[in-house]
């Protein structure tokens, strides 16, 4: 199964609510906000700083904010700055610890195709569309992407 990290889910959420907001915010303002725990929207702030999504300002006015235009800045960013480079095995291209079995894999290489069609999907979604939905819109509204899958040929 694919699915999110718990870090990248709540960076999200985070990247989200500053791309509503506009101005910076703190992390206790930022907790406040999306209902996270305090140590973890400033752990998330840290690993989103590390990756240049966000910049953070000391002062009265300072806090976080983000780091380019929210419409720029795509959930594959996102993933990438929290979990590291997308791979959906170890034998893909560009990864940096070679699998044990590559010299013997039947399968070496073959994903490549797939996973450059997963991080090409999640490189369309921009933090900017998420922010600009609500809730209660996501369900009814137009789809941030749109996955095609190849037609099955019919059984003879």
């Amino acid at each position: 199964m694919l699915r999110l990290s718990k870090m990248t889910d709540y960076a999200v959420v985070i990247l989200t609510q500053l791309g509503r907001e506009g101005s910076p915010r703190s992390a206790p303002q930022l907790a406040e906000k999306t209902g996270l725990p305090e140590p973890t929207v400033c752990k998330v702030l840290k690993s989103l700083a590390r990756g240049k999504l966000v910049e953070s300002a000391r002062g009265v006015s300072g806090g976080y904010r983000l780091a380019r235009d929210v419409n720029a800045l795509s959930v594959c960013d996102v993933i990438e700055a929290i979990d590291g480079p997308i791979a959906i095995a170890s034998c893909v291209e560009g990864m940096e610890d070679p699998c044990v079995a590559e010299g013997r894999c039947p399968s070496r290489g073959k994903w490549d195709g797939a996973n450059r069609a997963i991080r090409a999907a999640l490189q369309d979604i921009k933090v900017g569309d998420m922010a600009a939905r609500s809730c209660g819109a996501l369900s009814s509204g137009p789809r941030l992407f749109n996955i095609s899958m190849p037609q099955q040929a019919e059984a003879e």
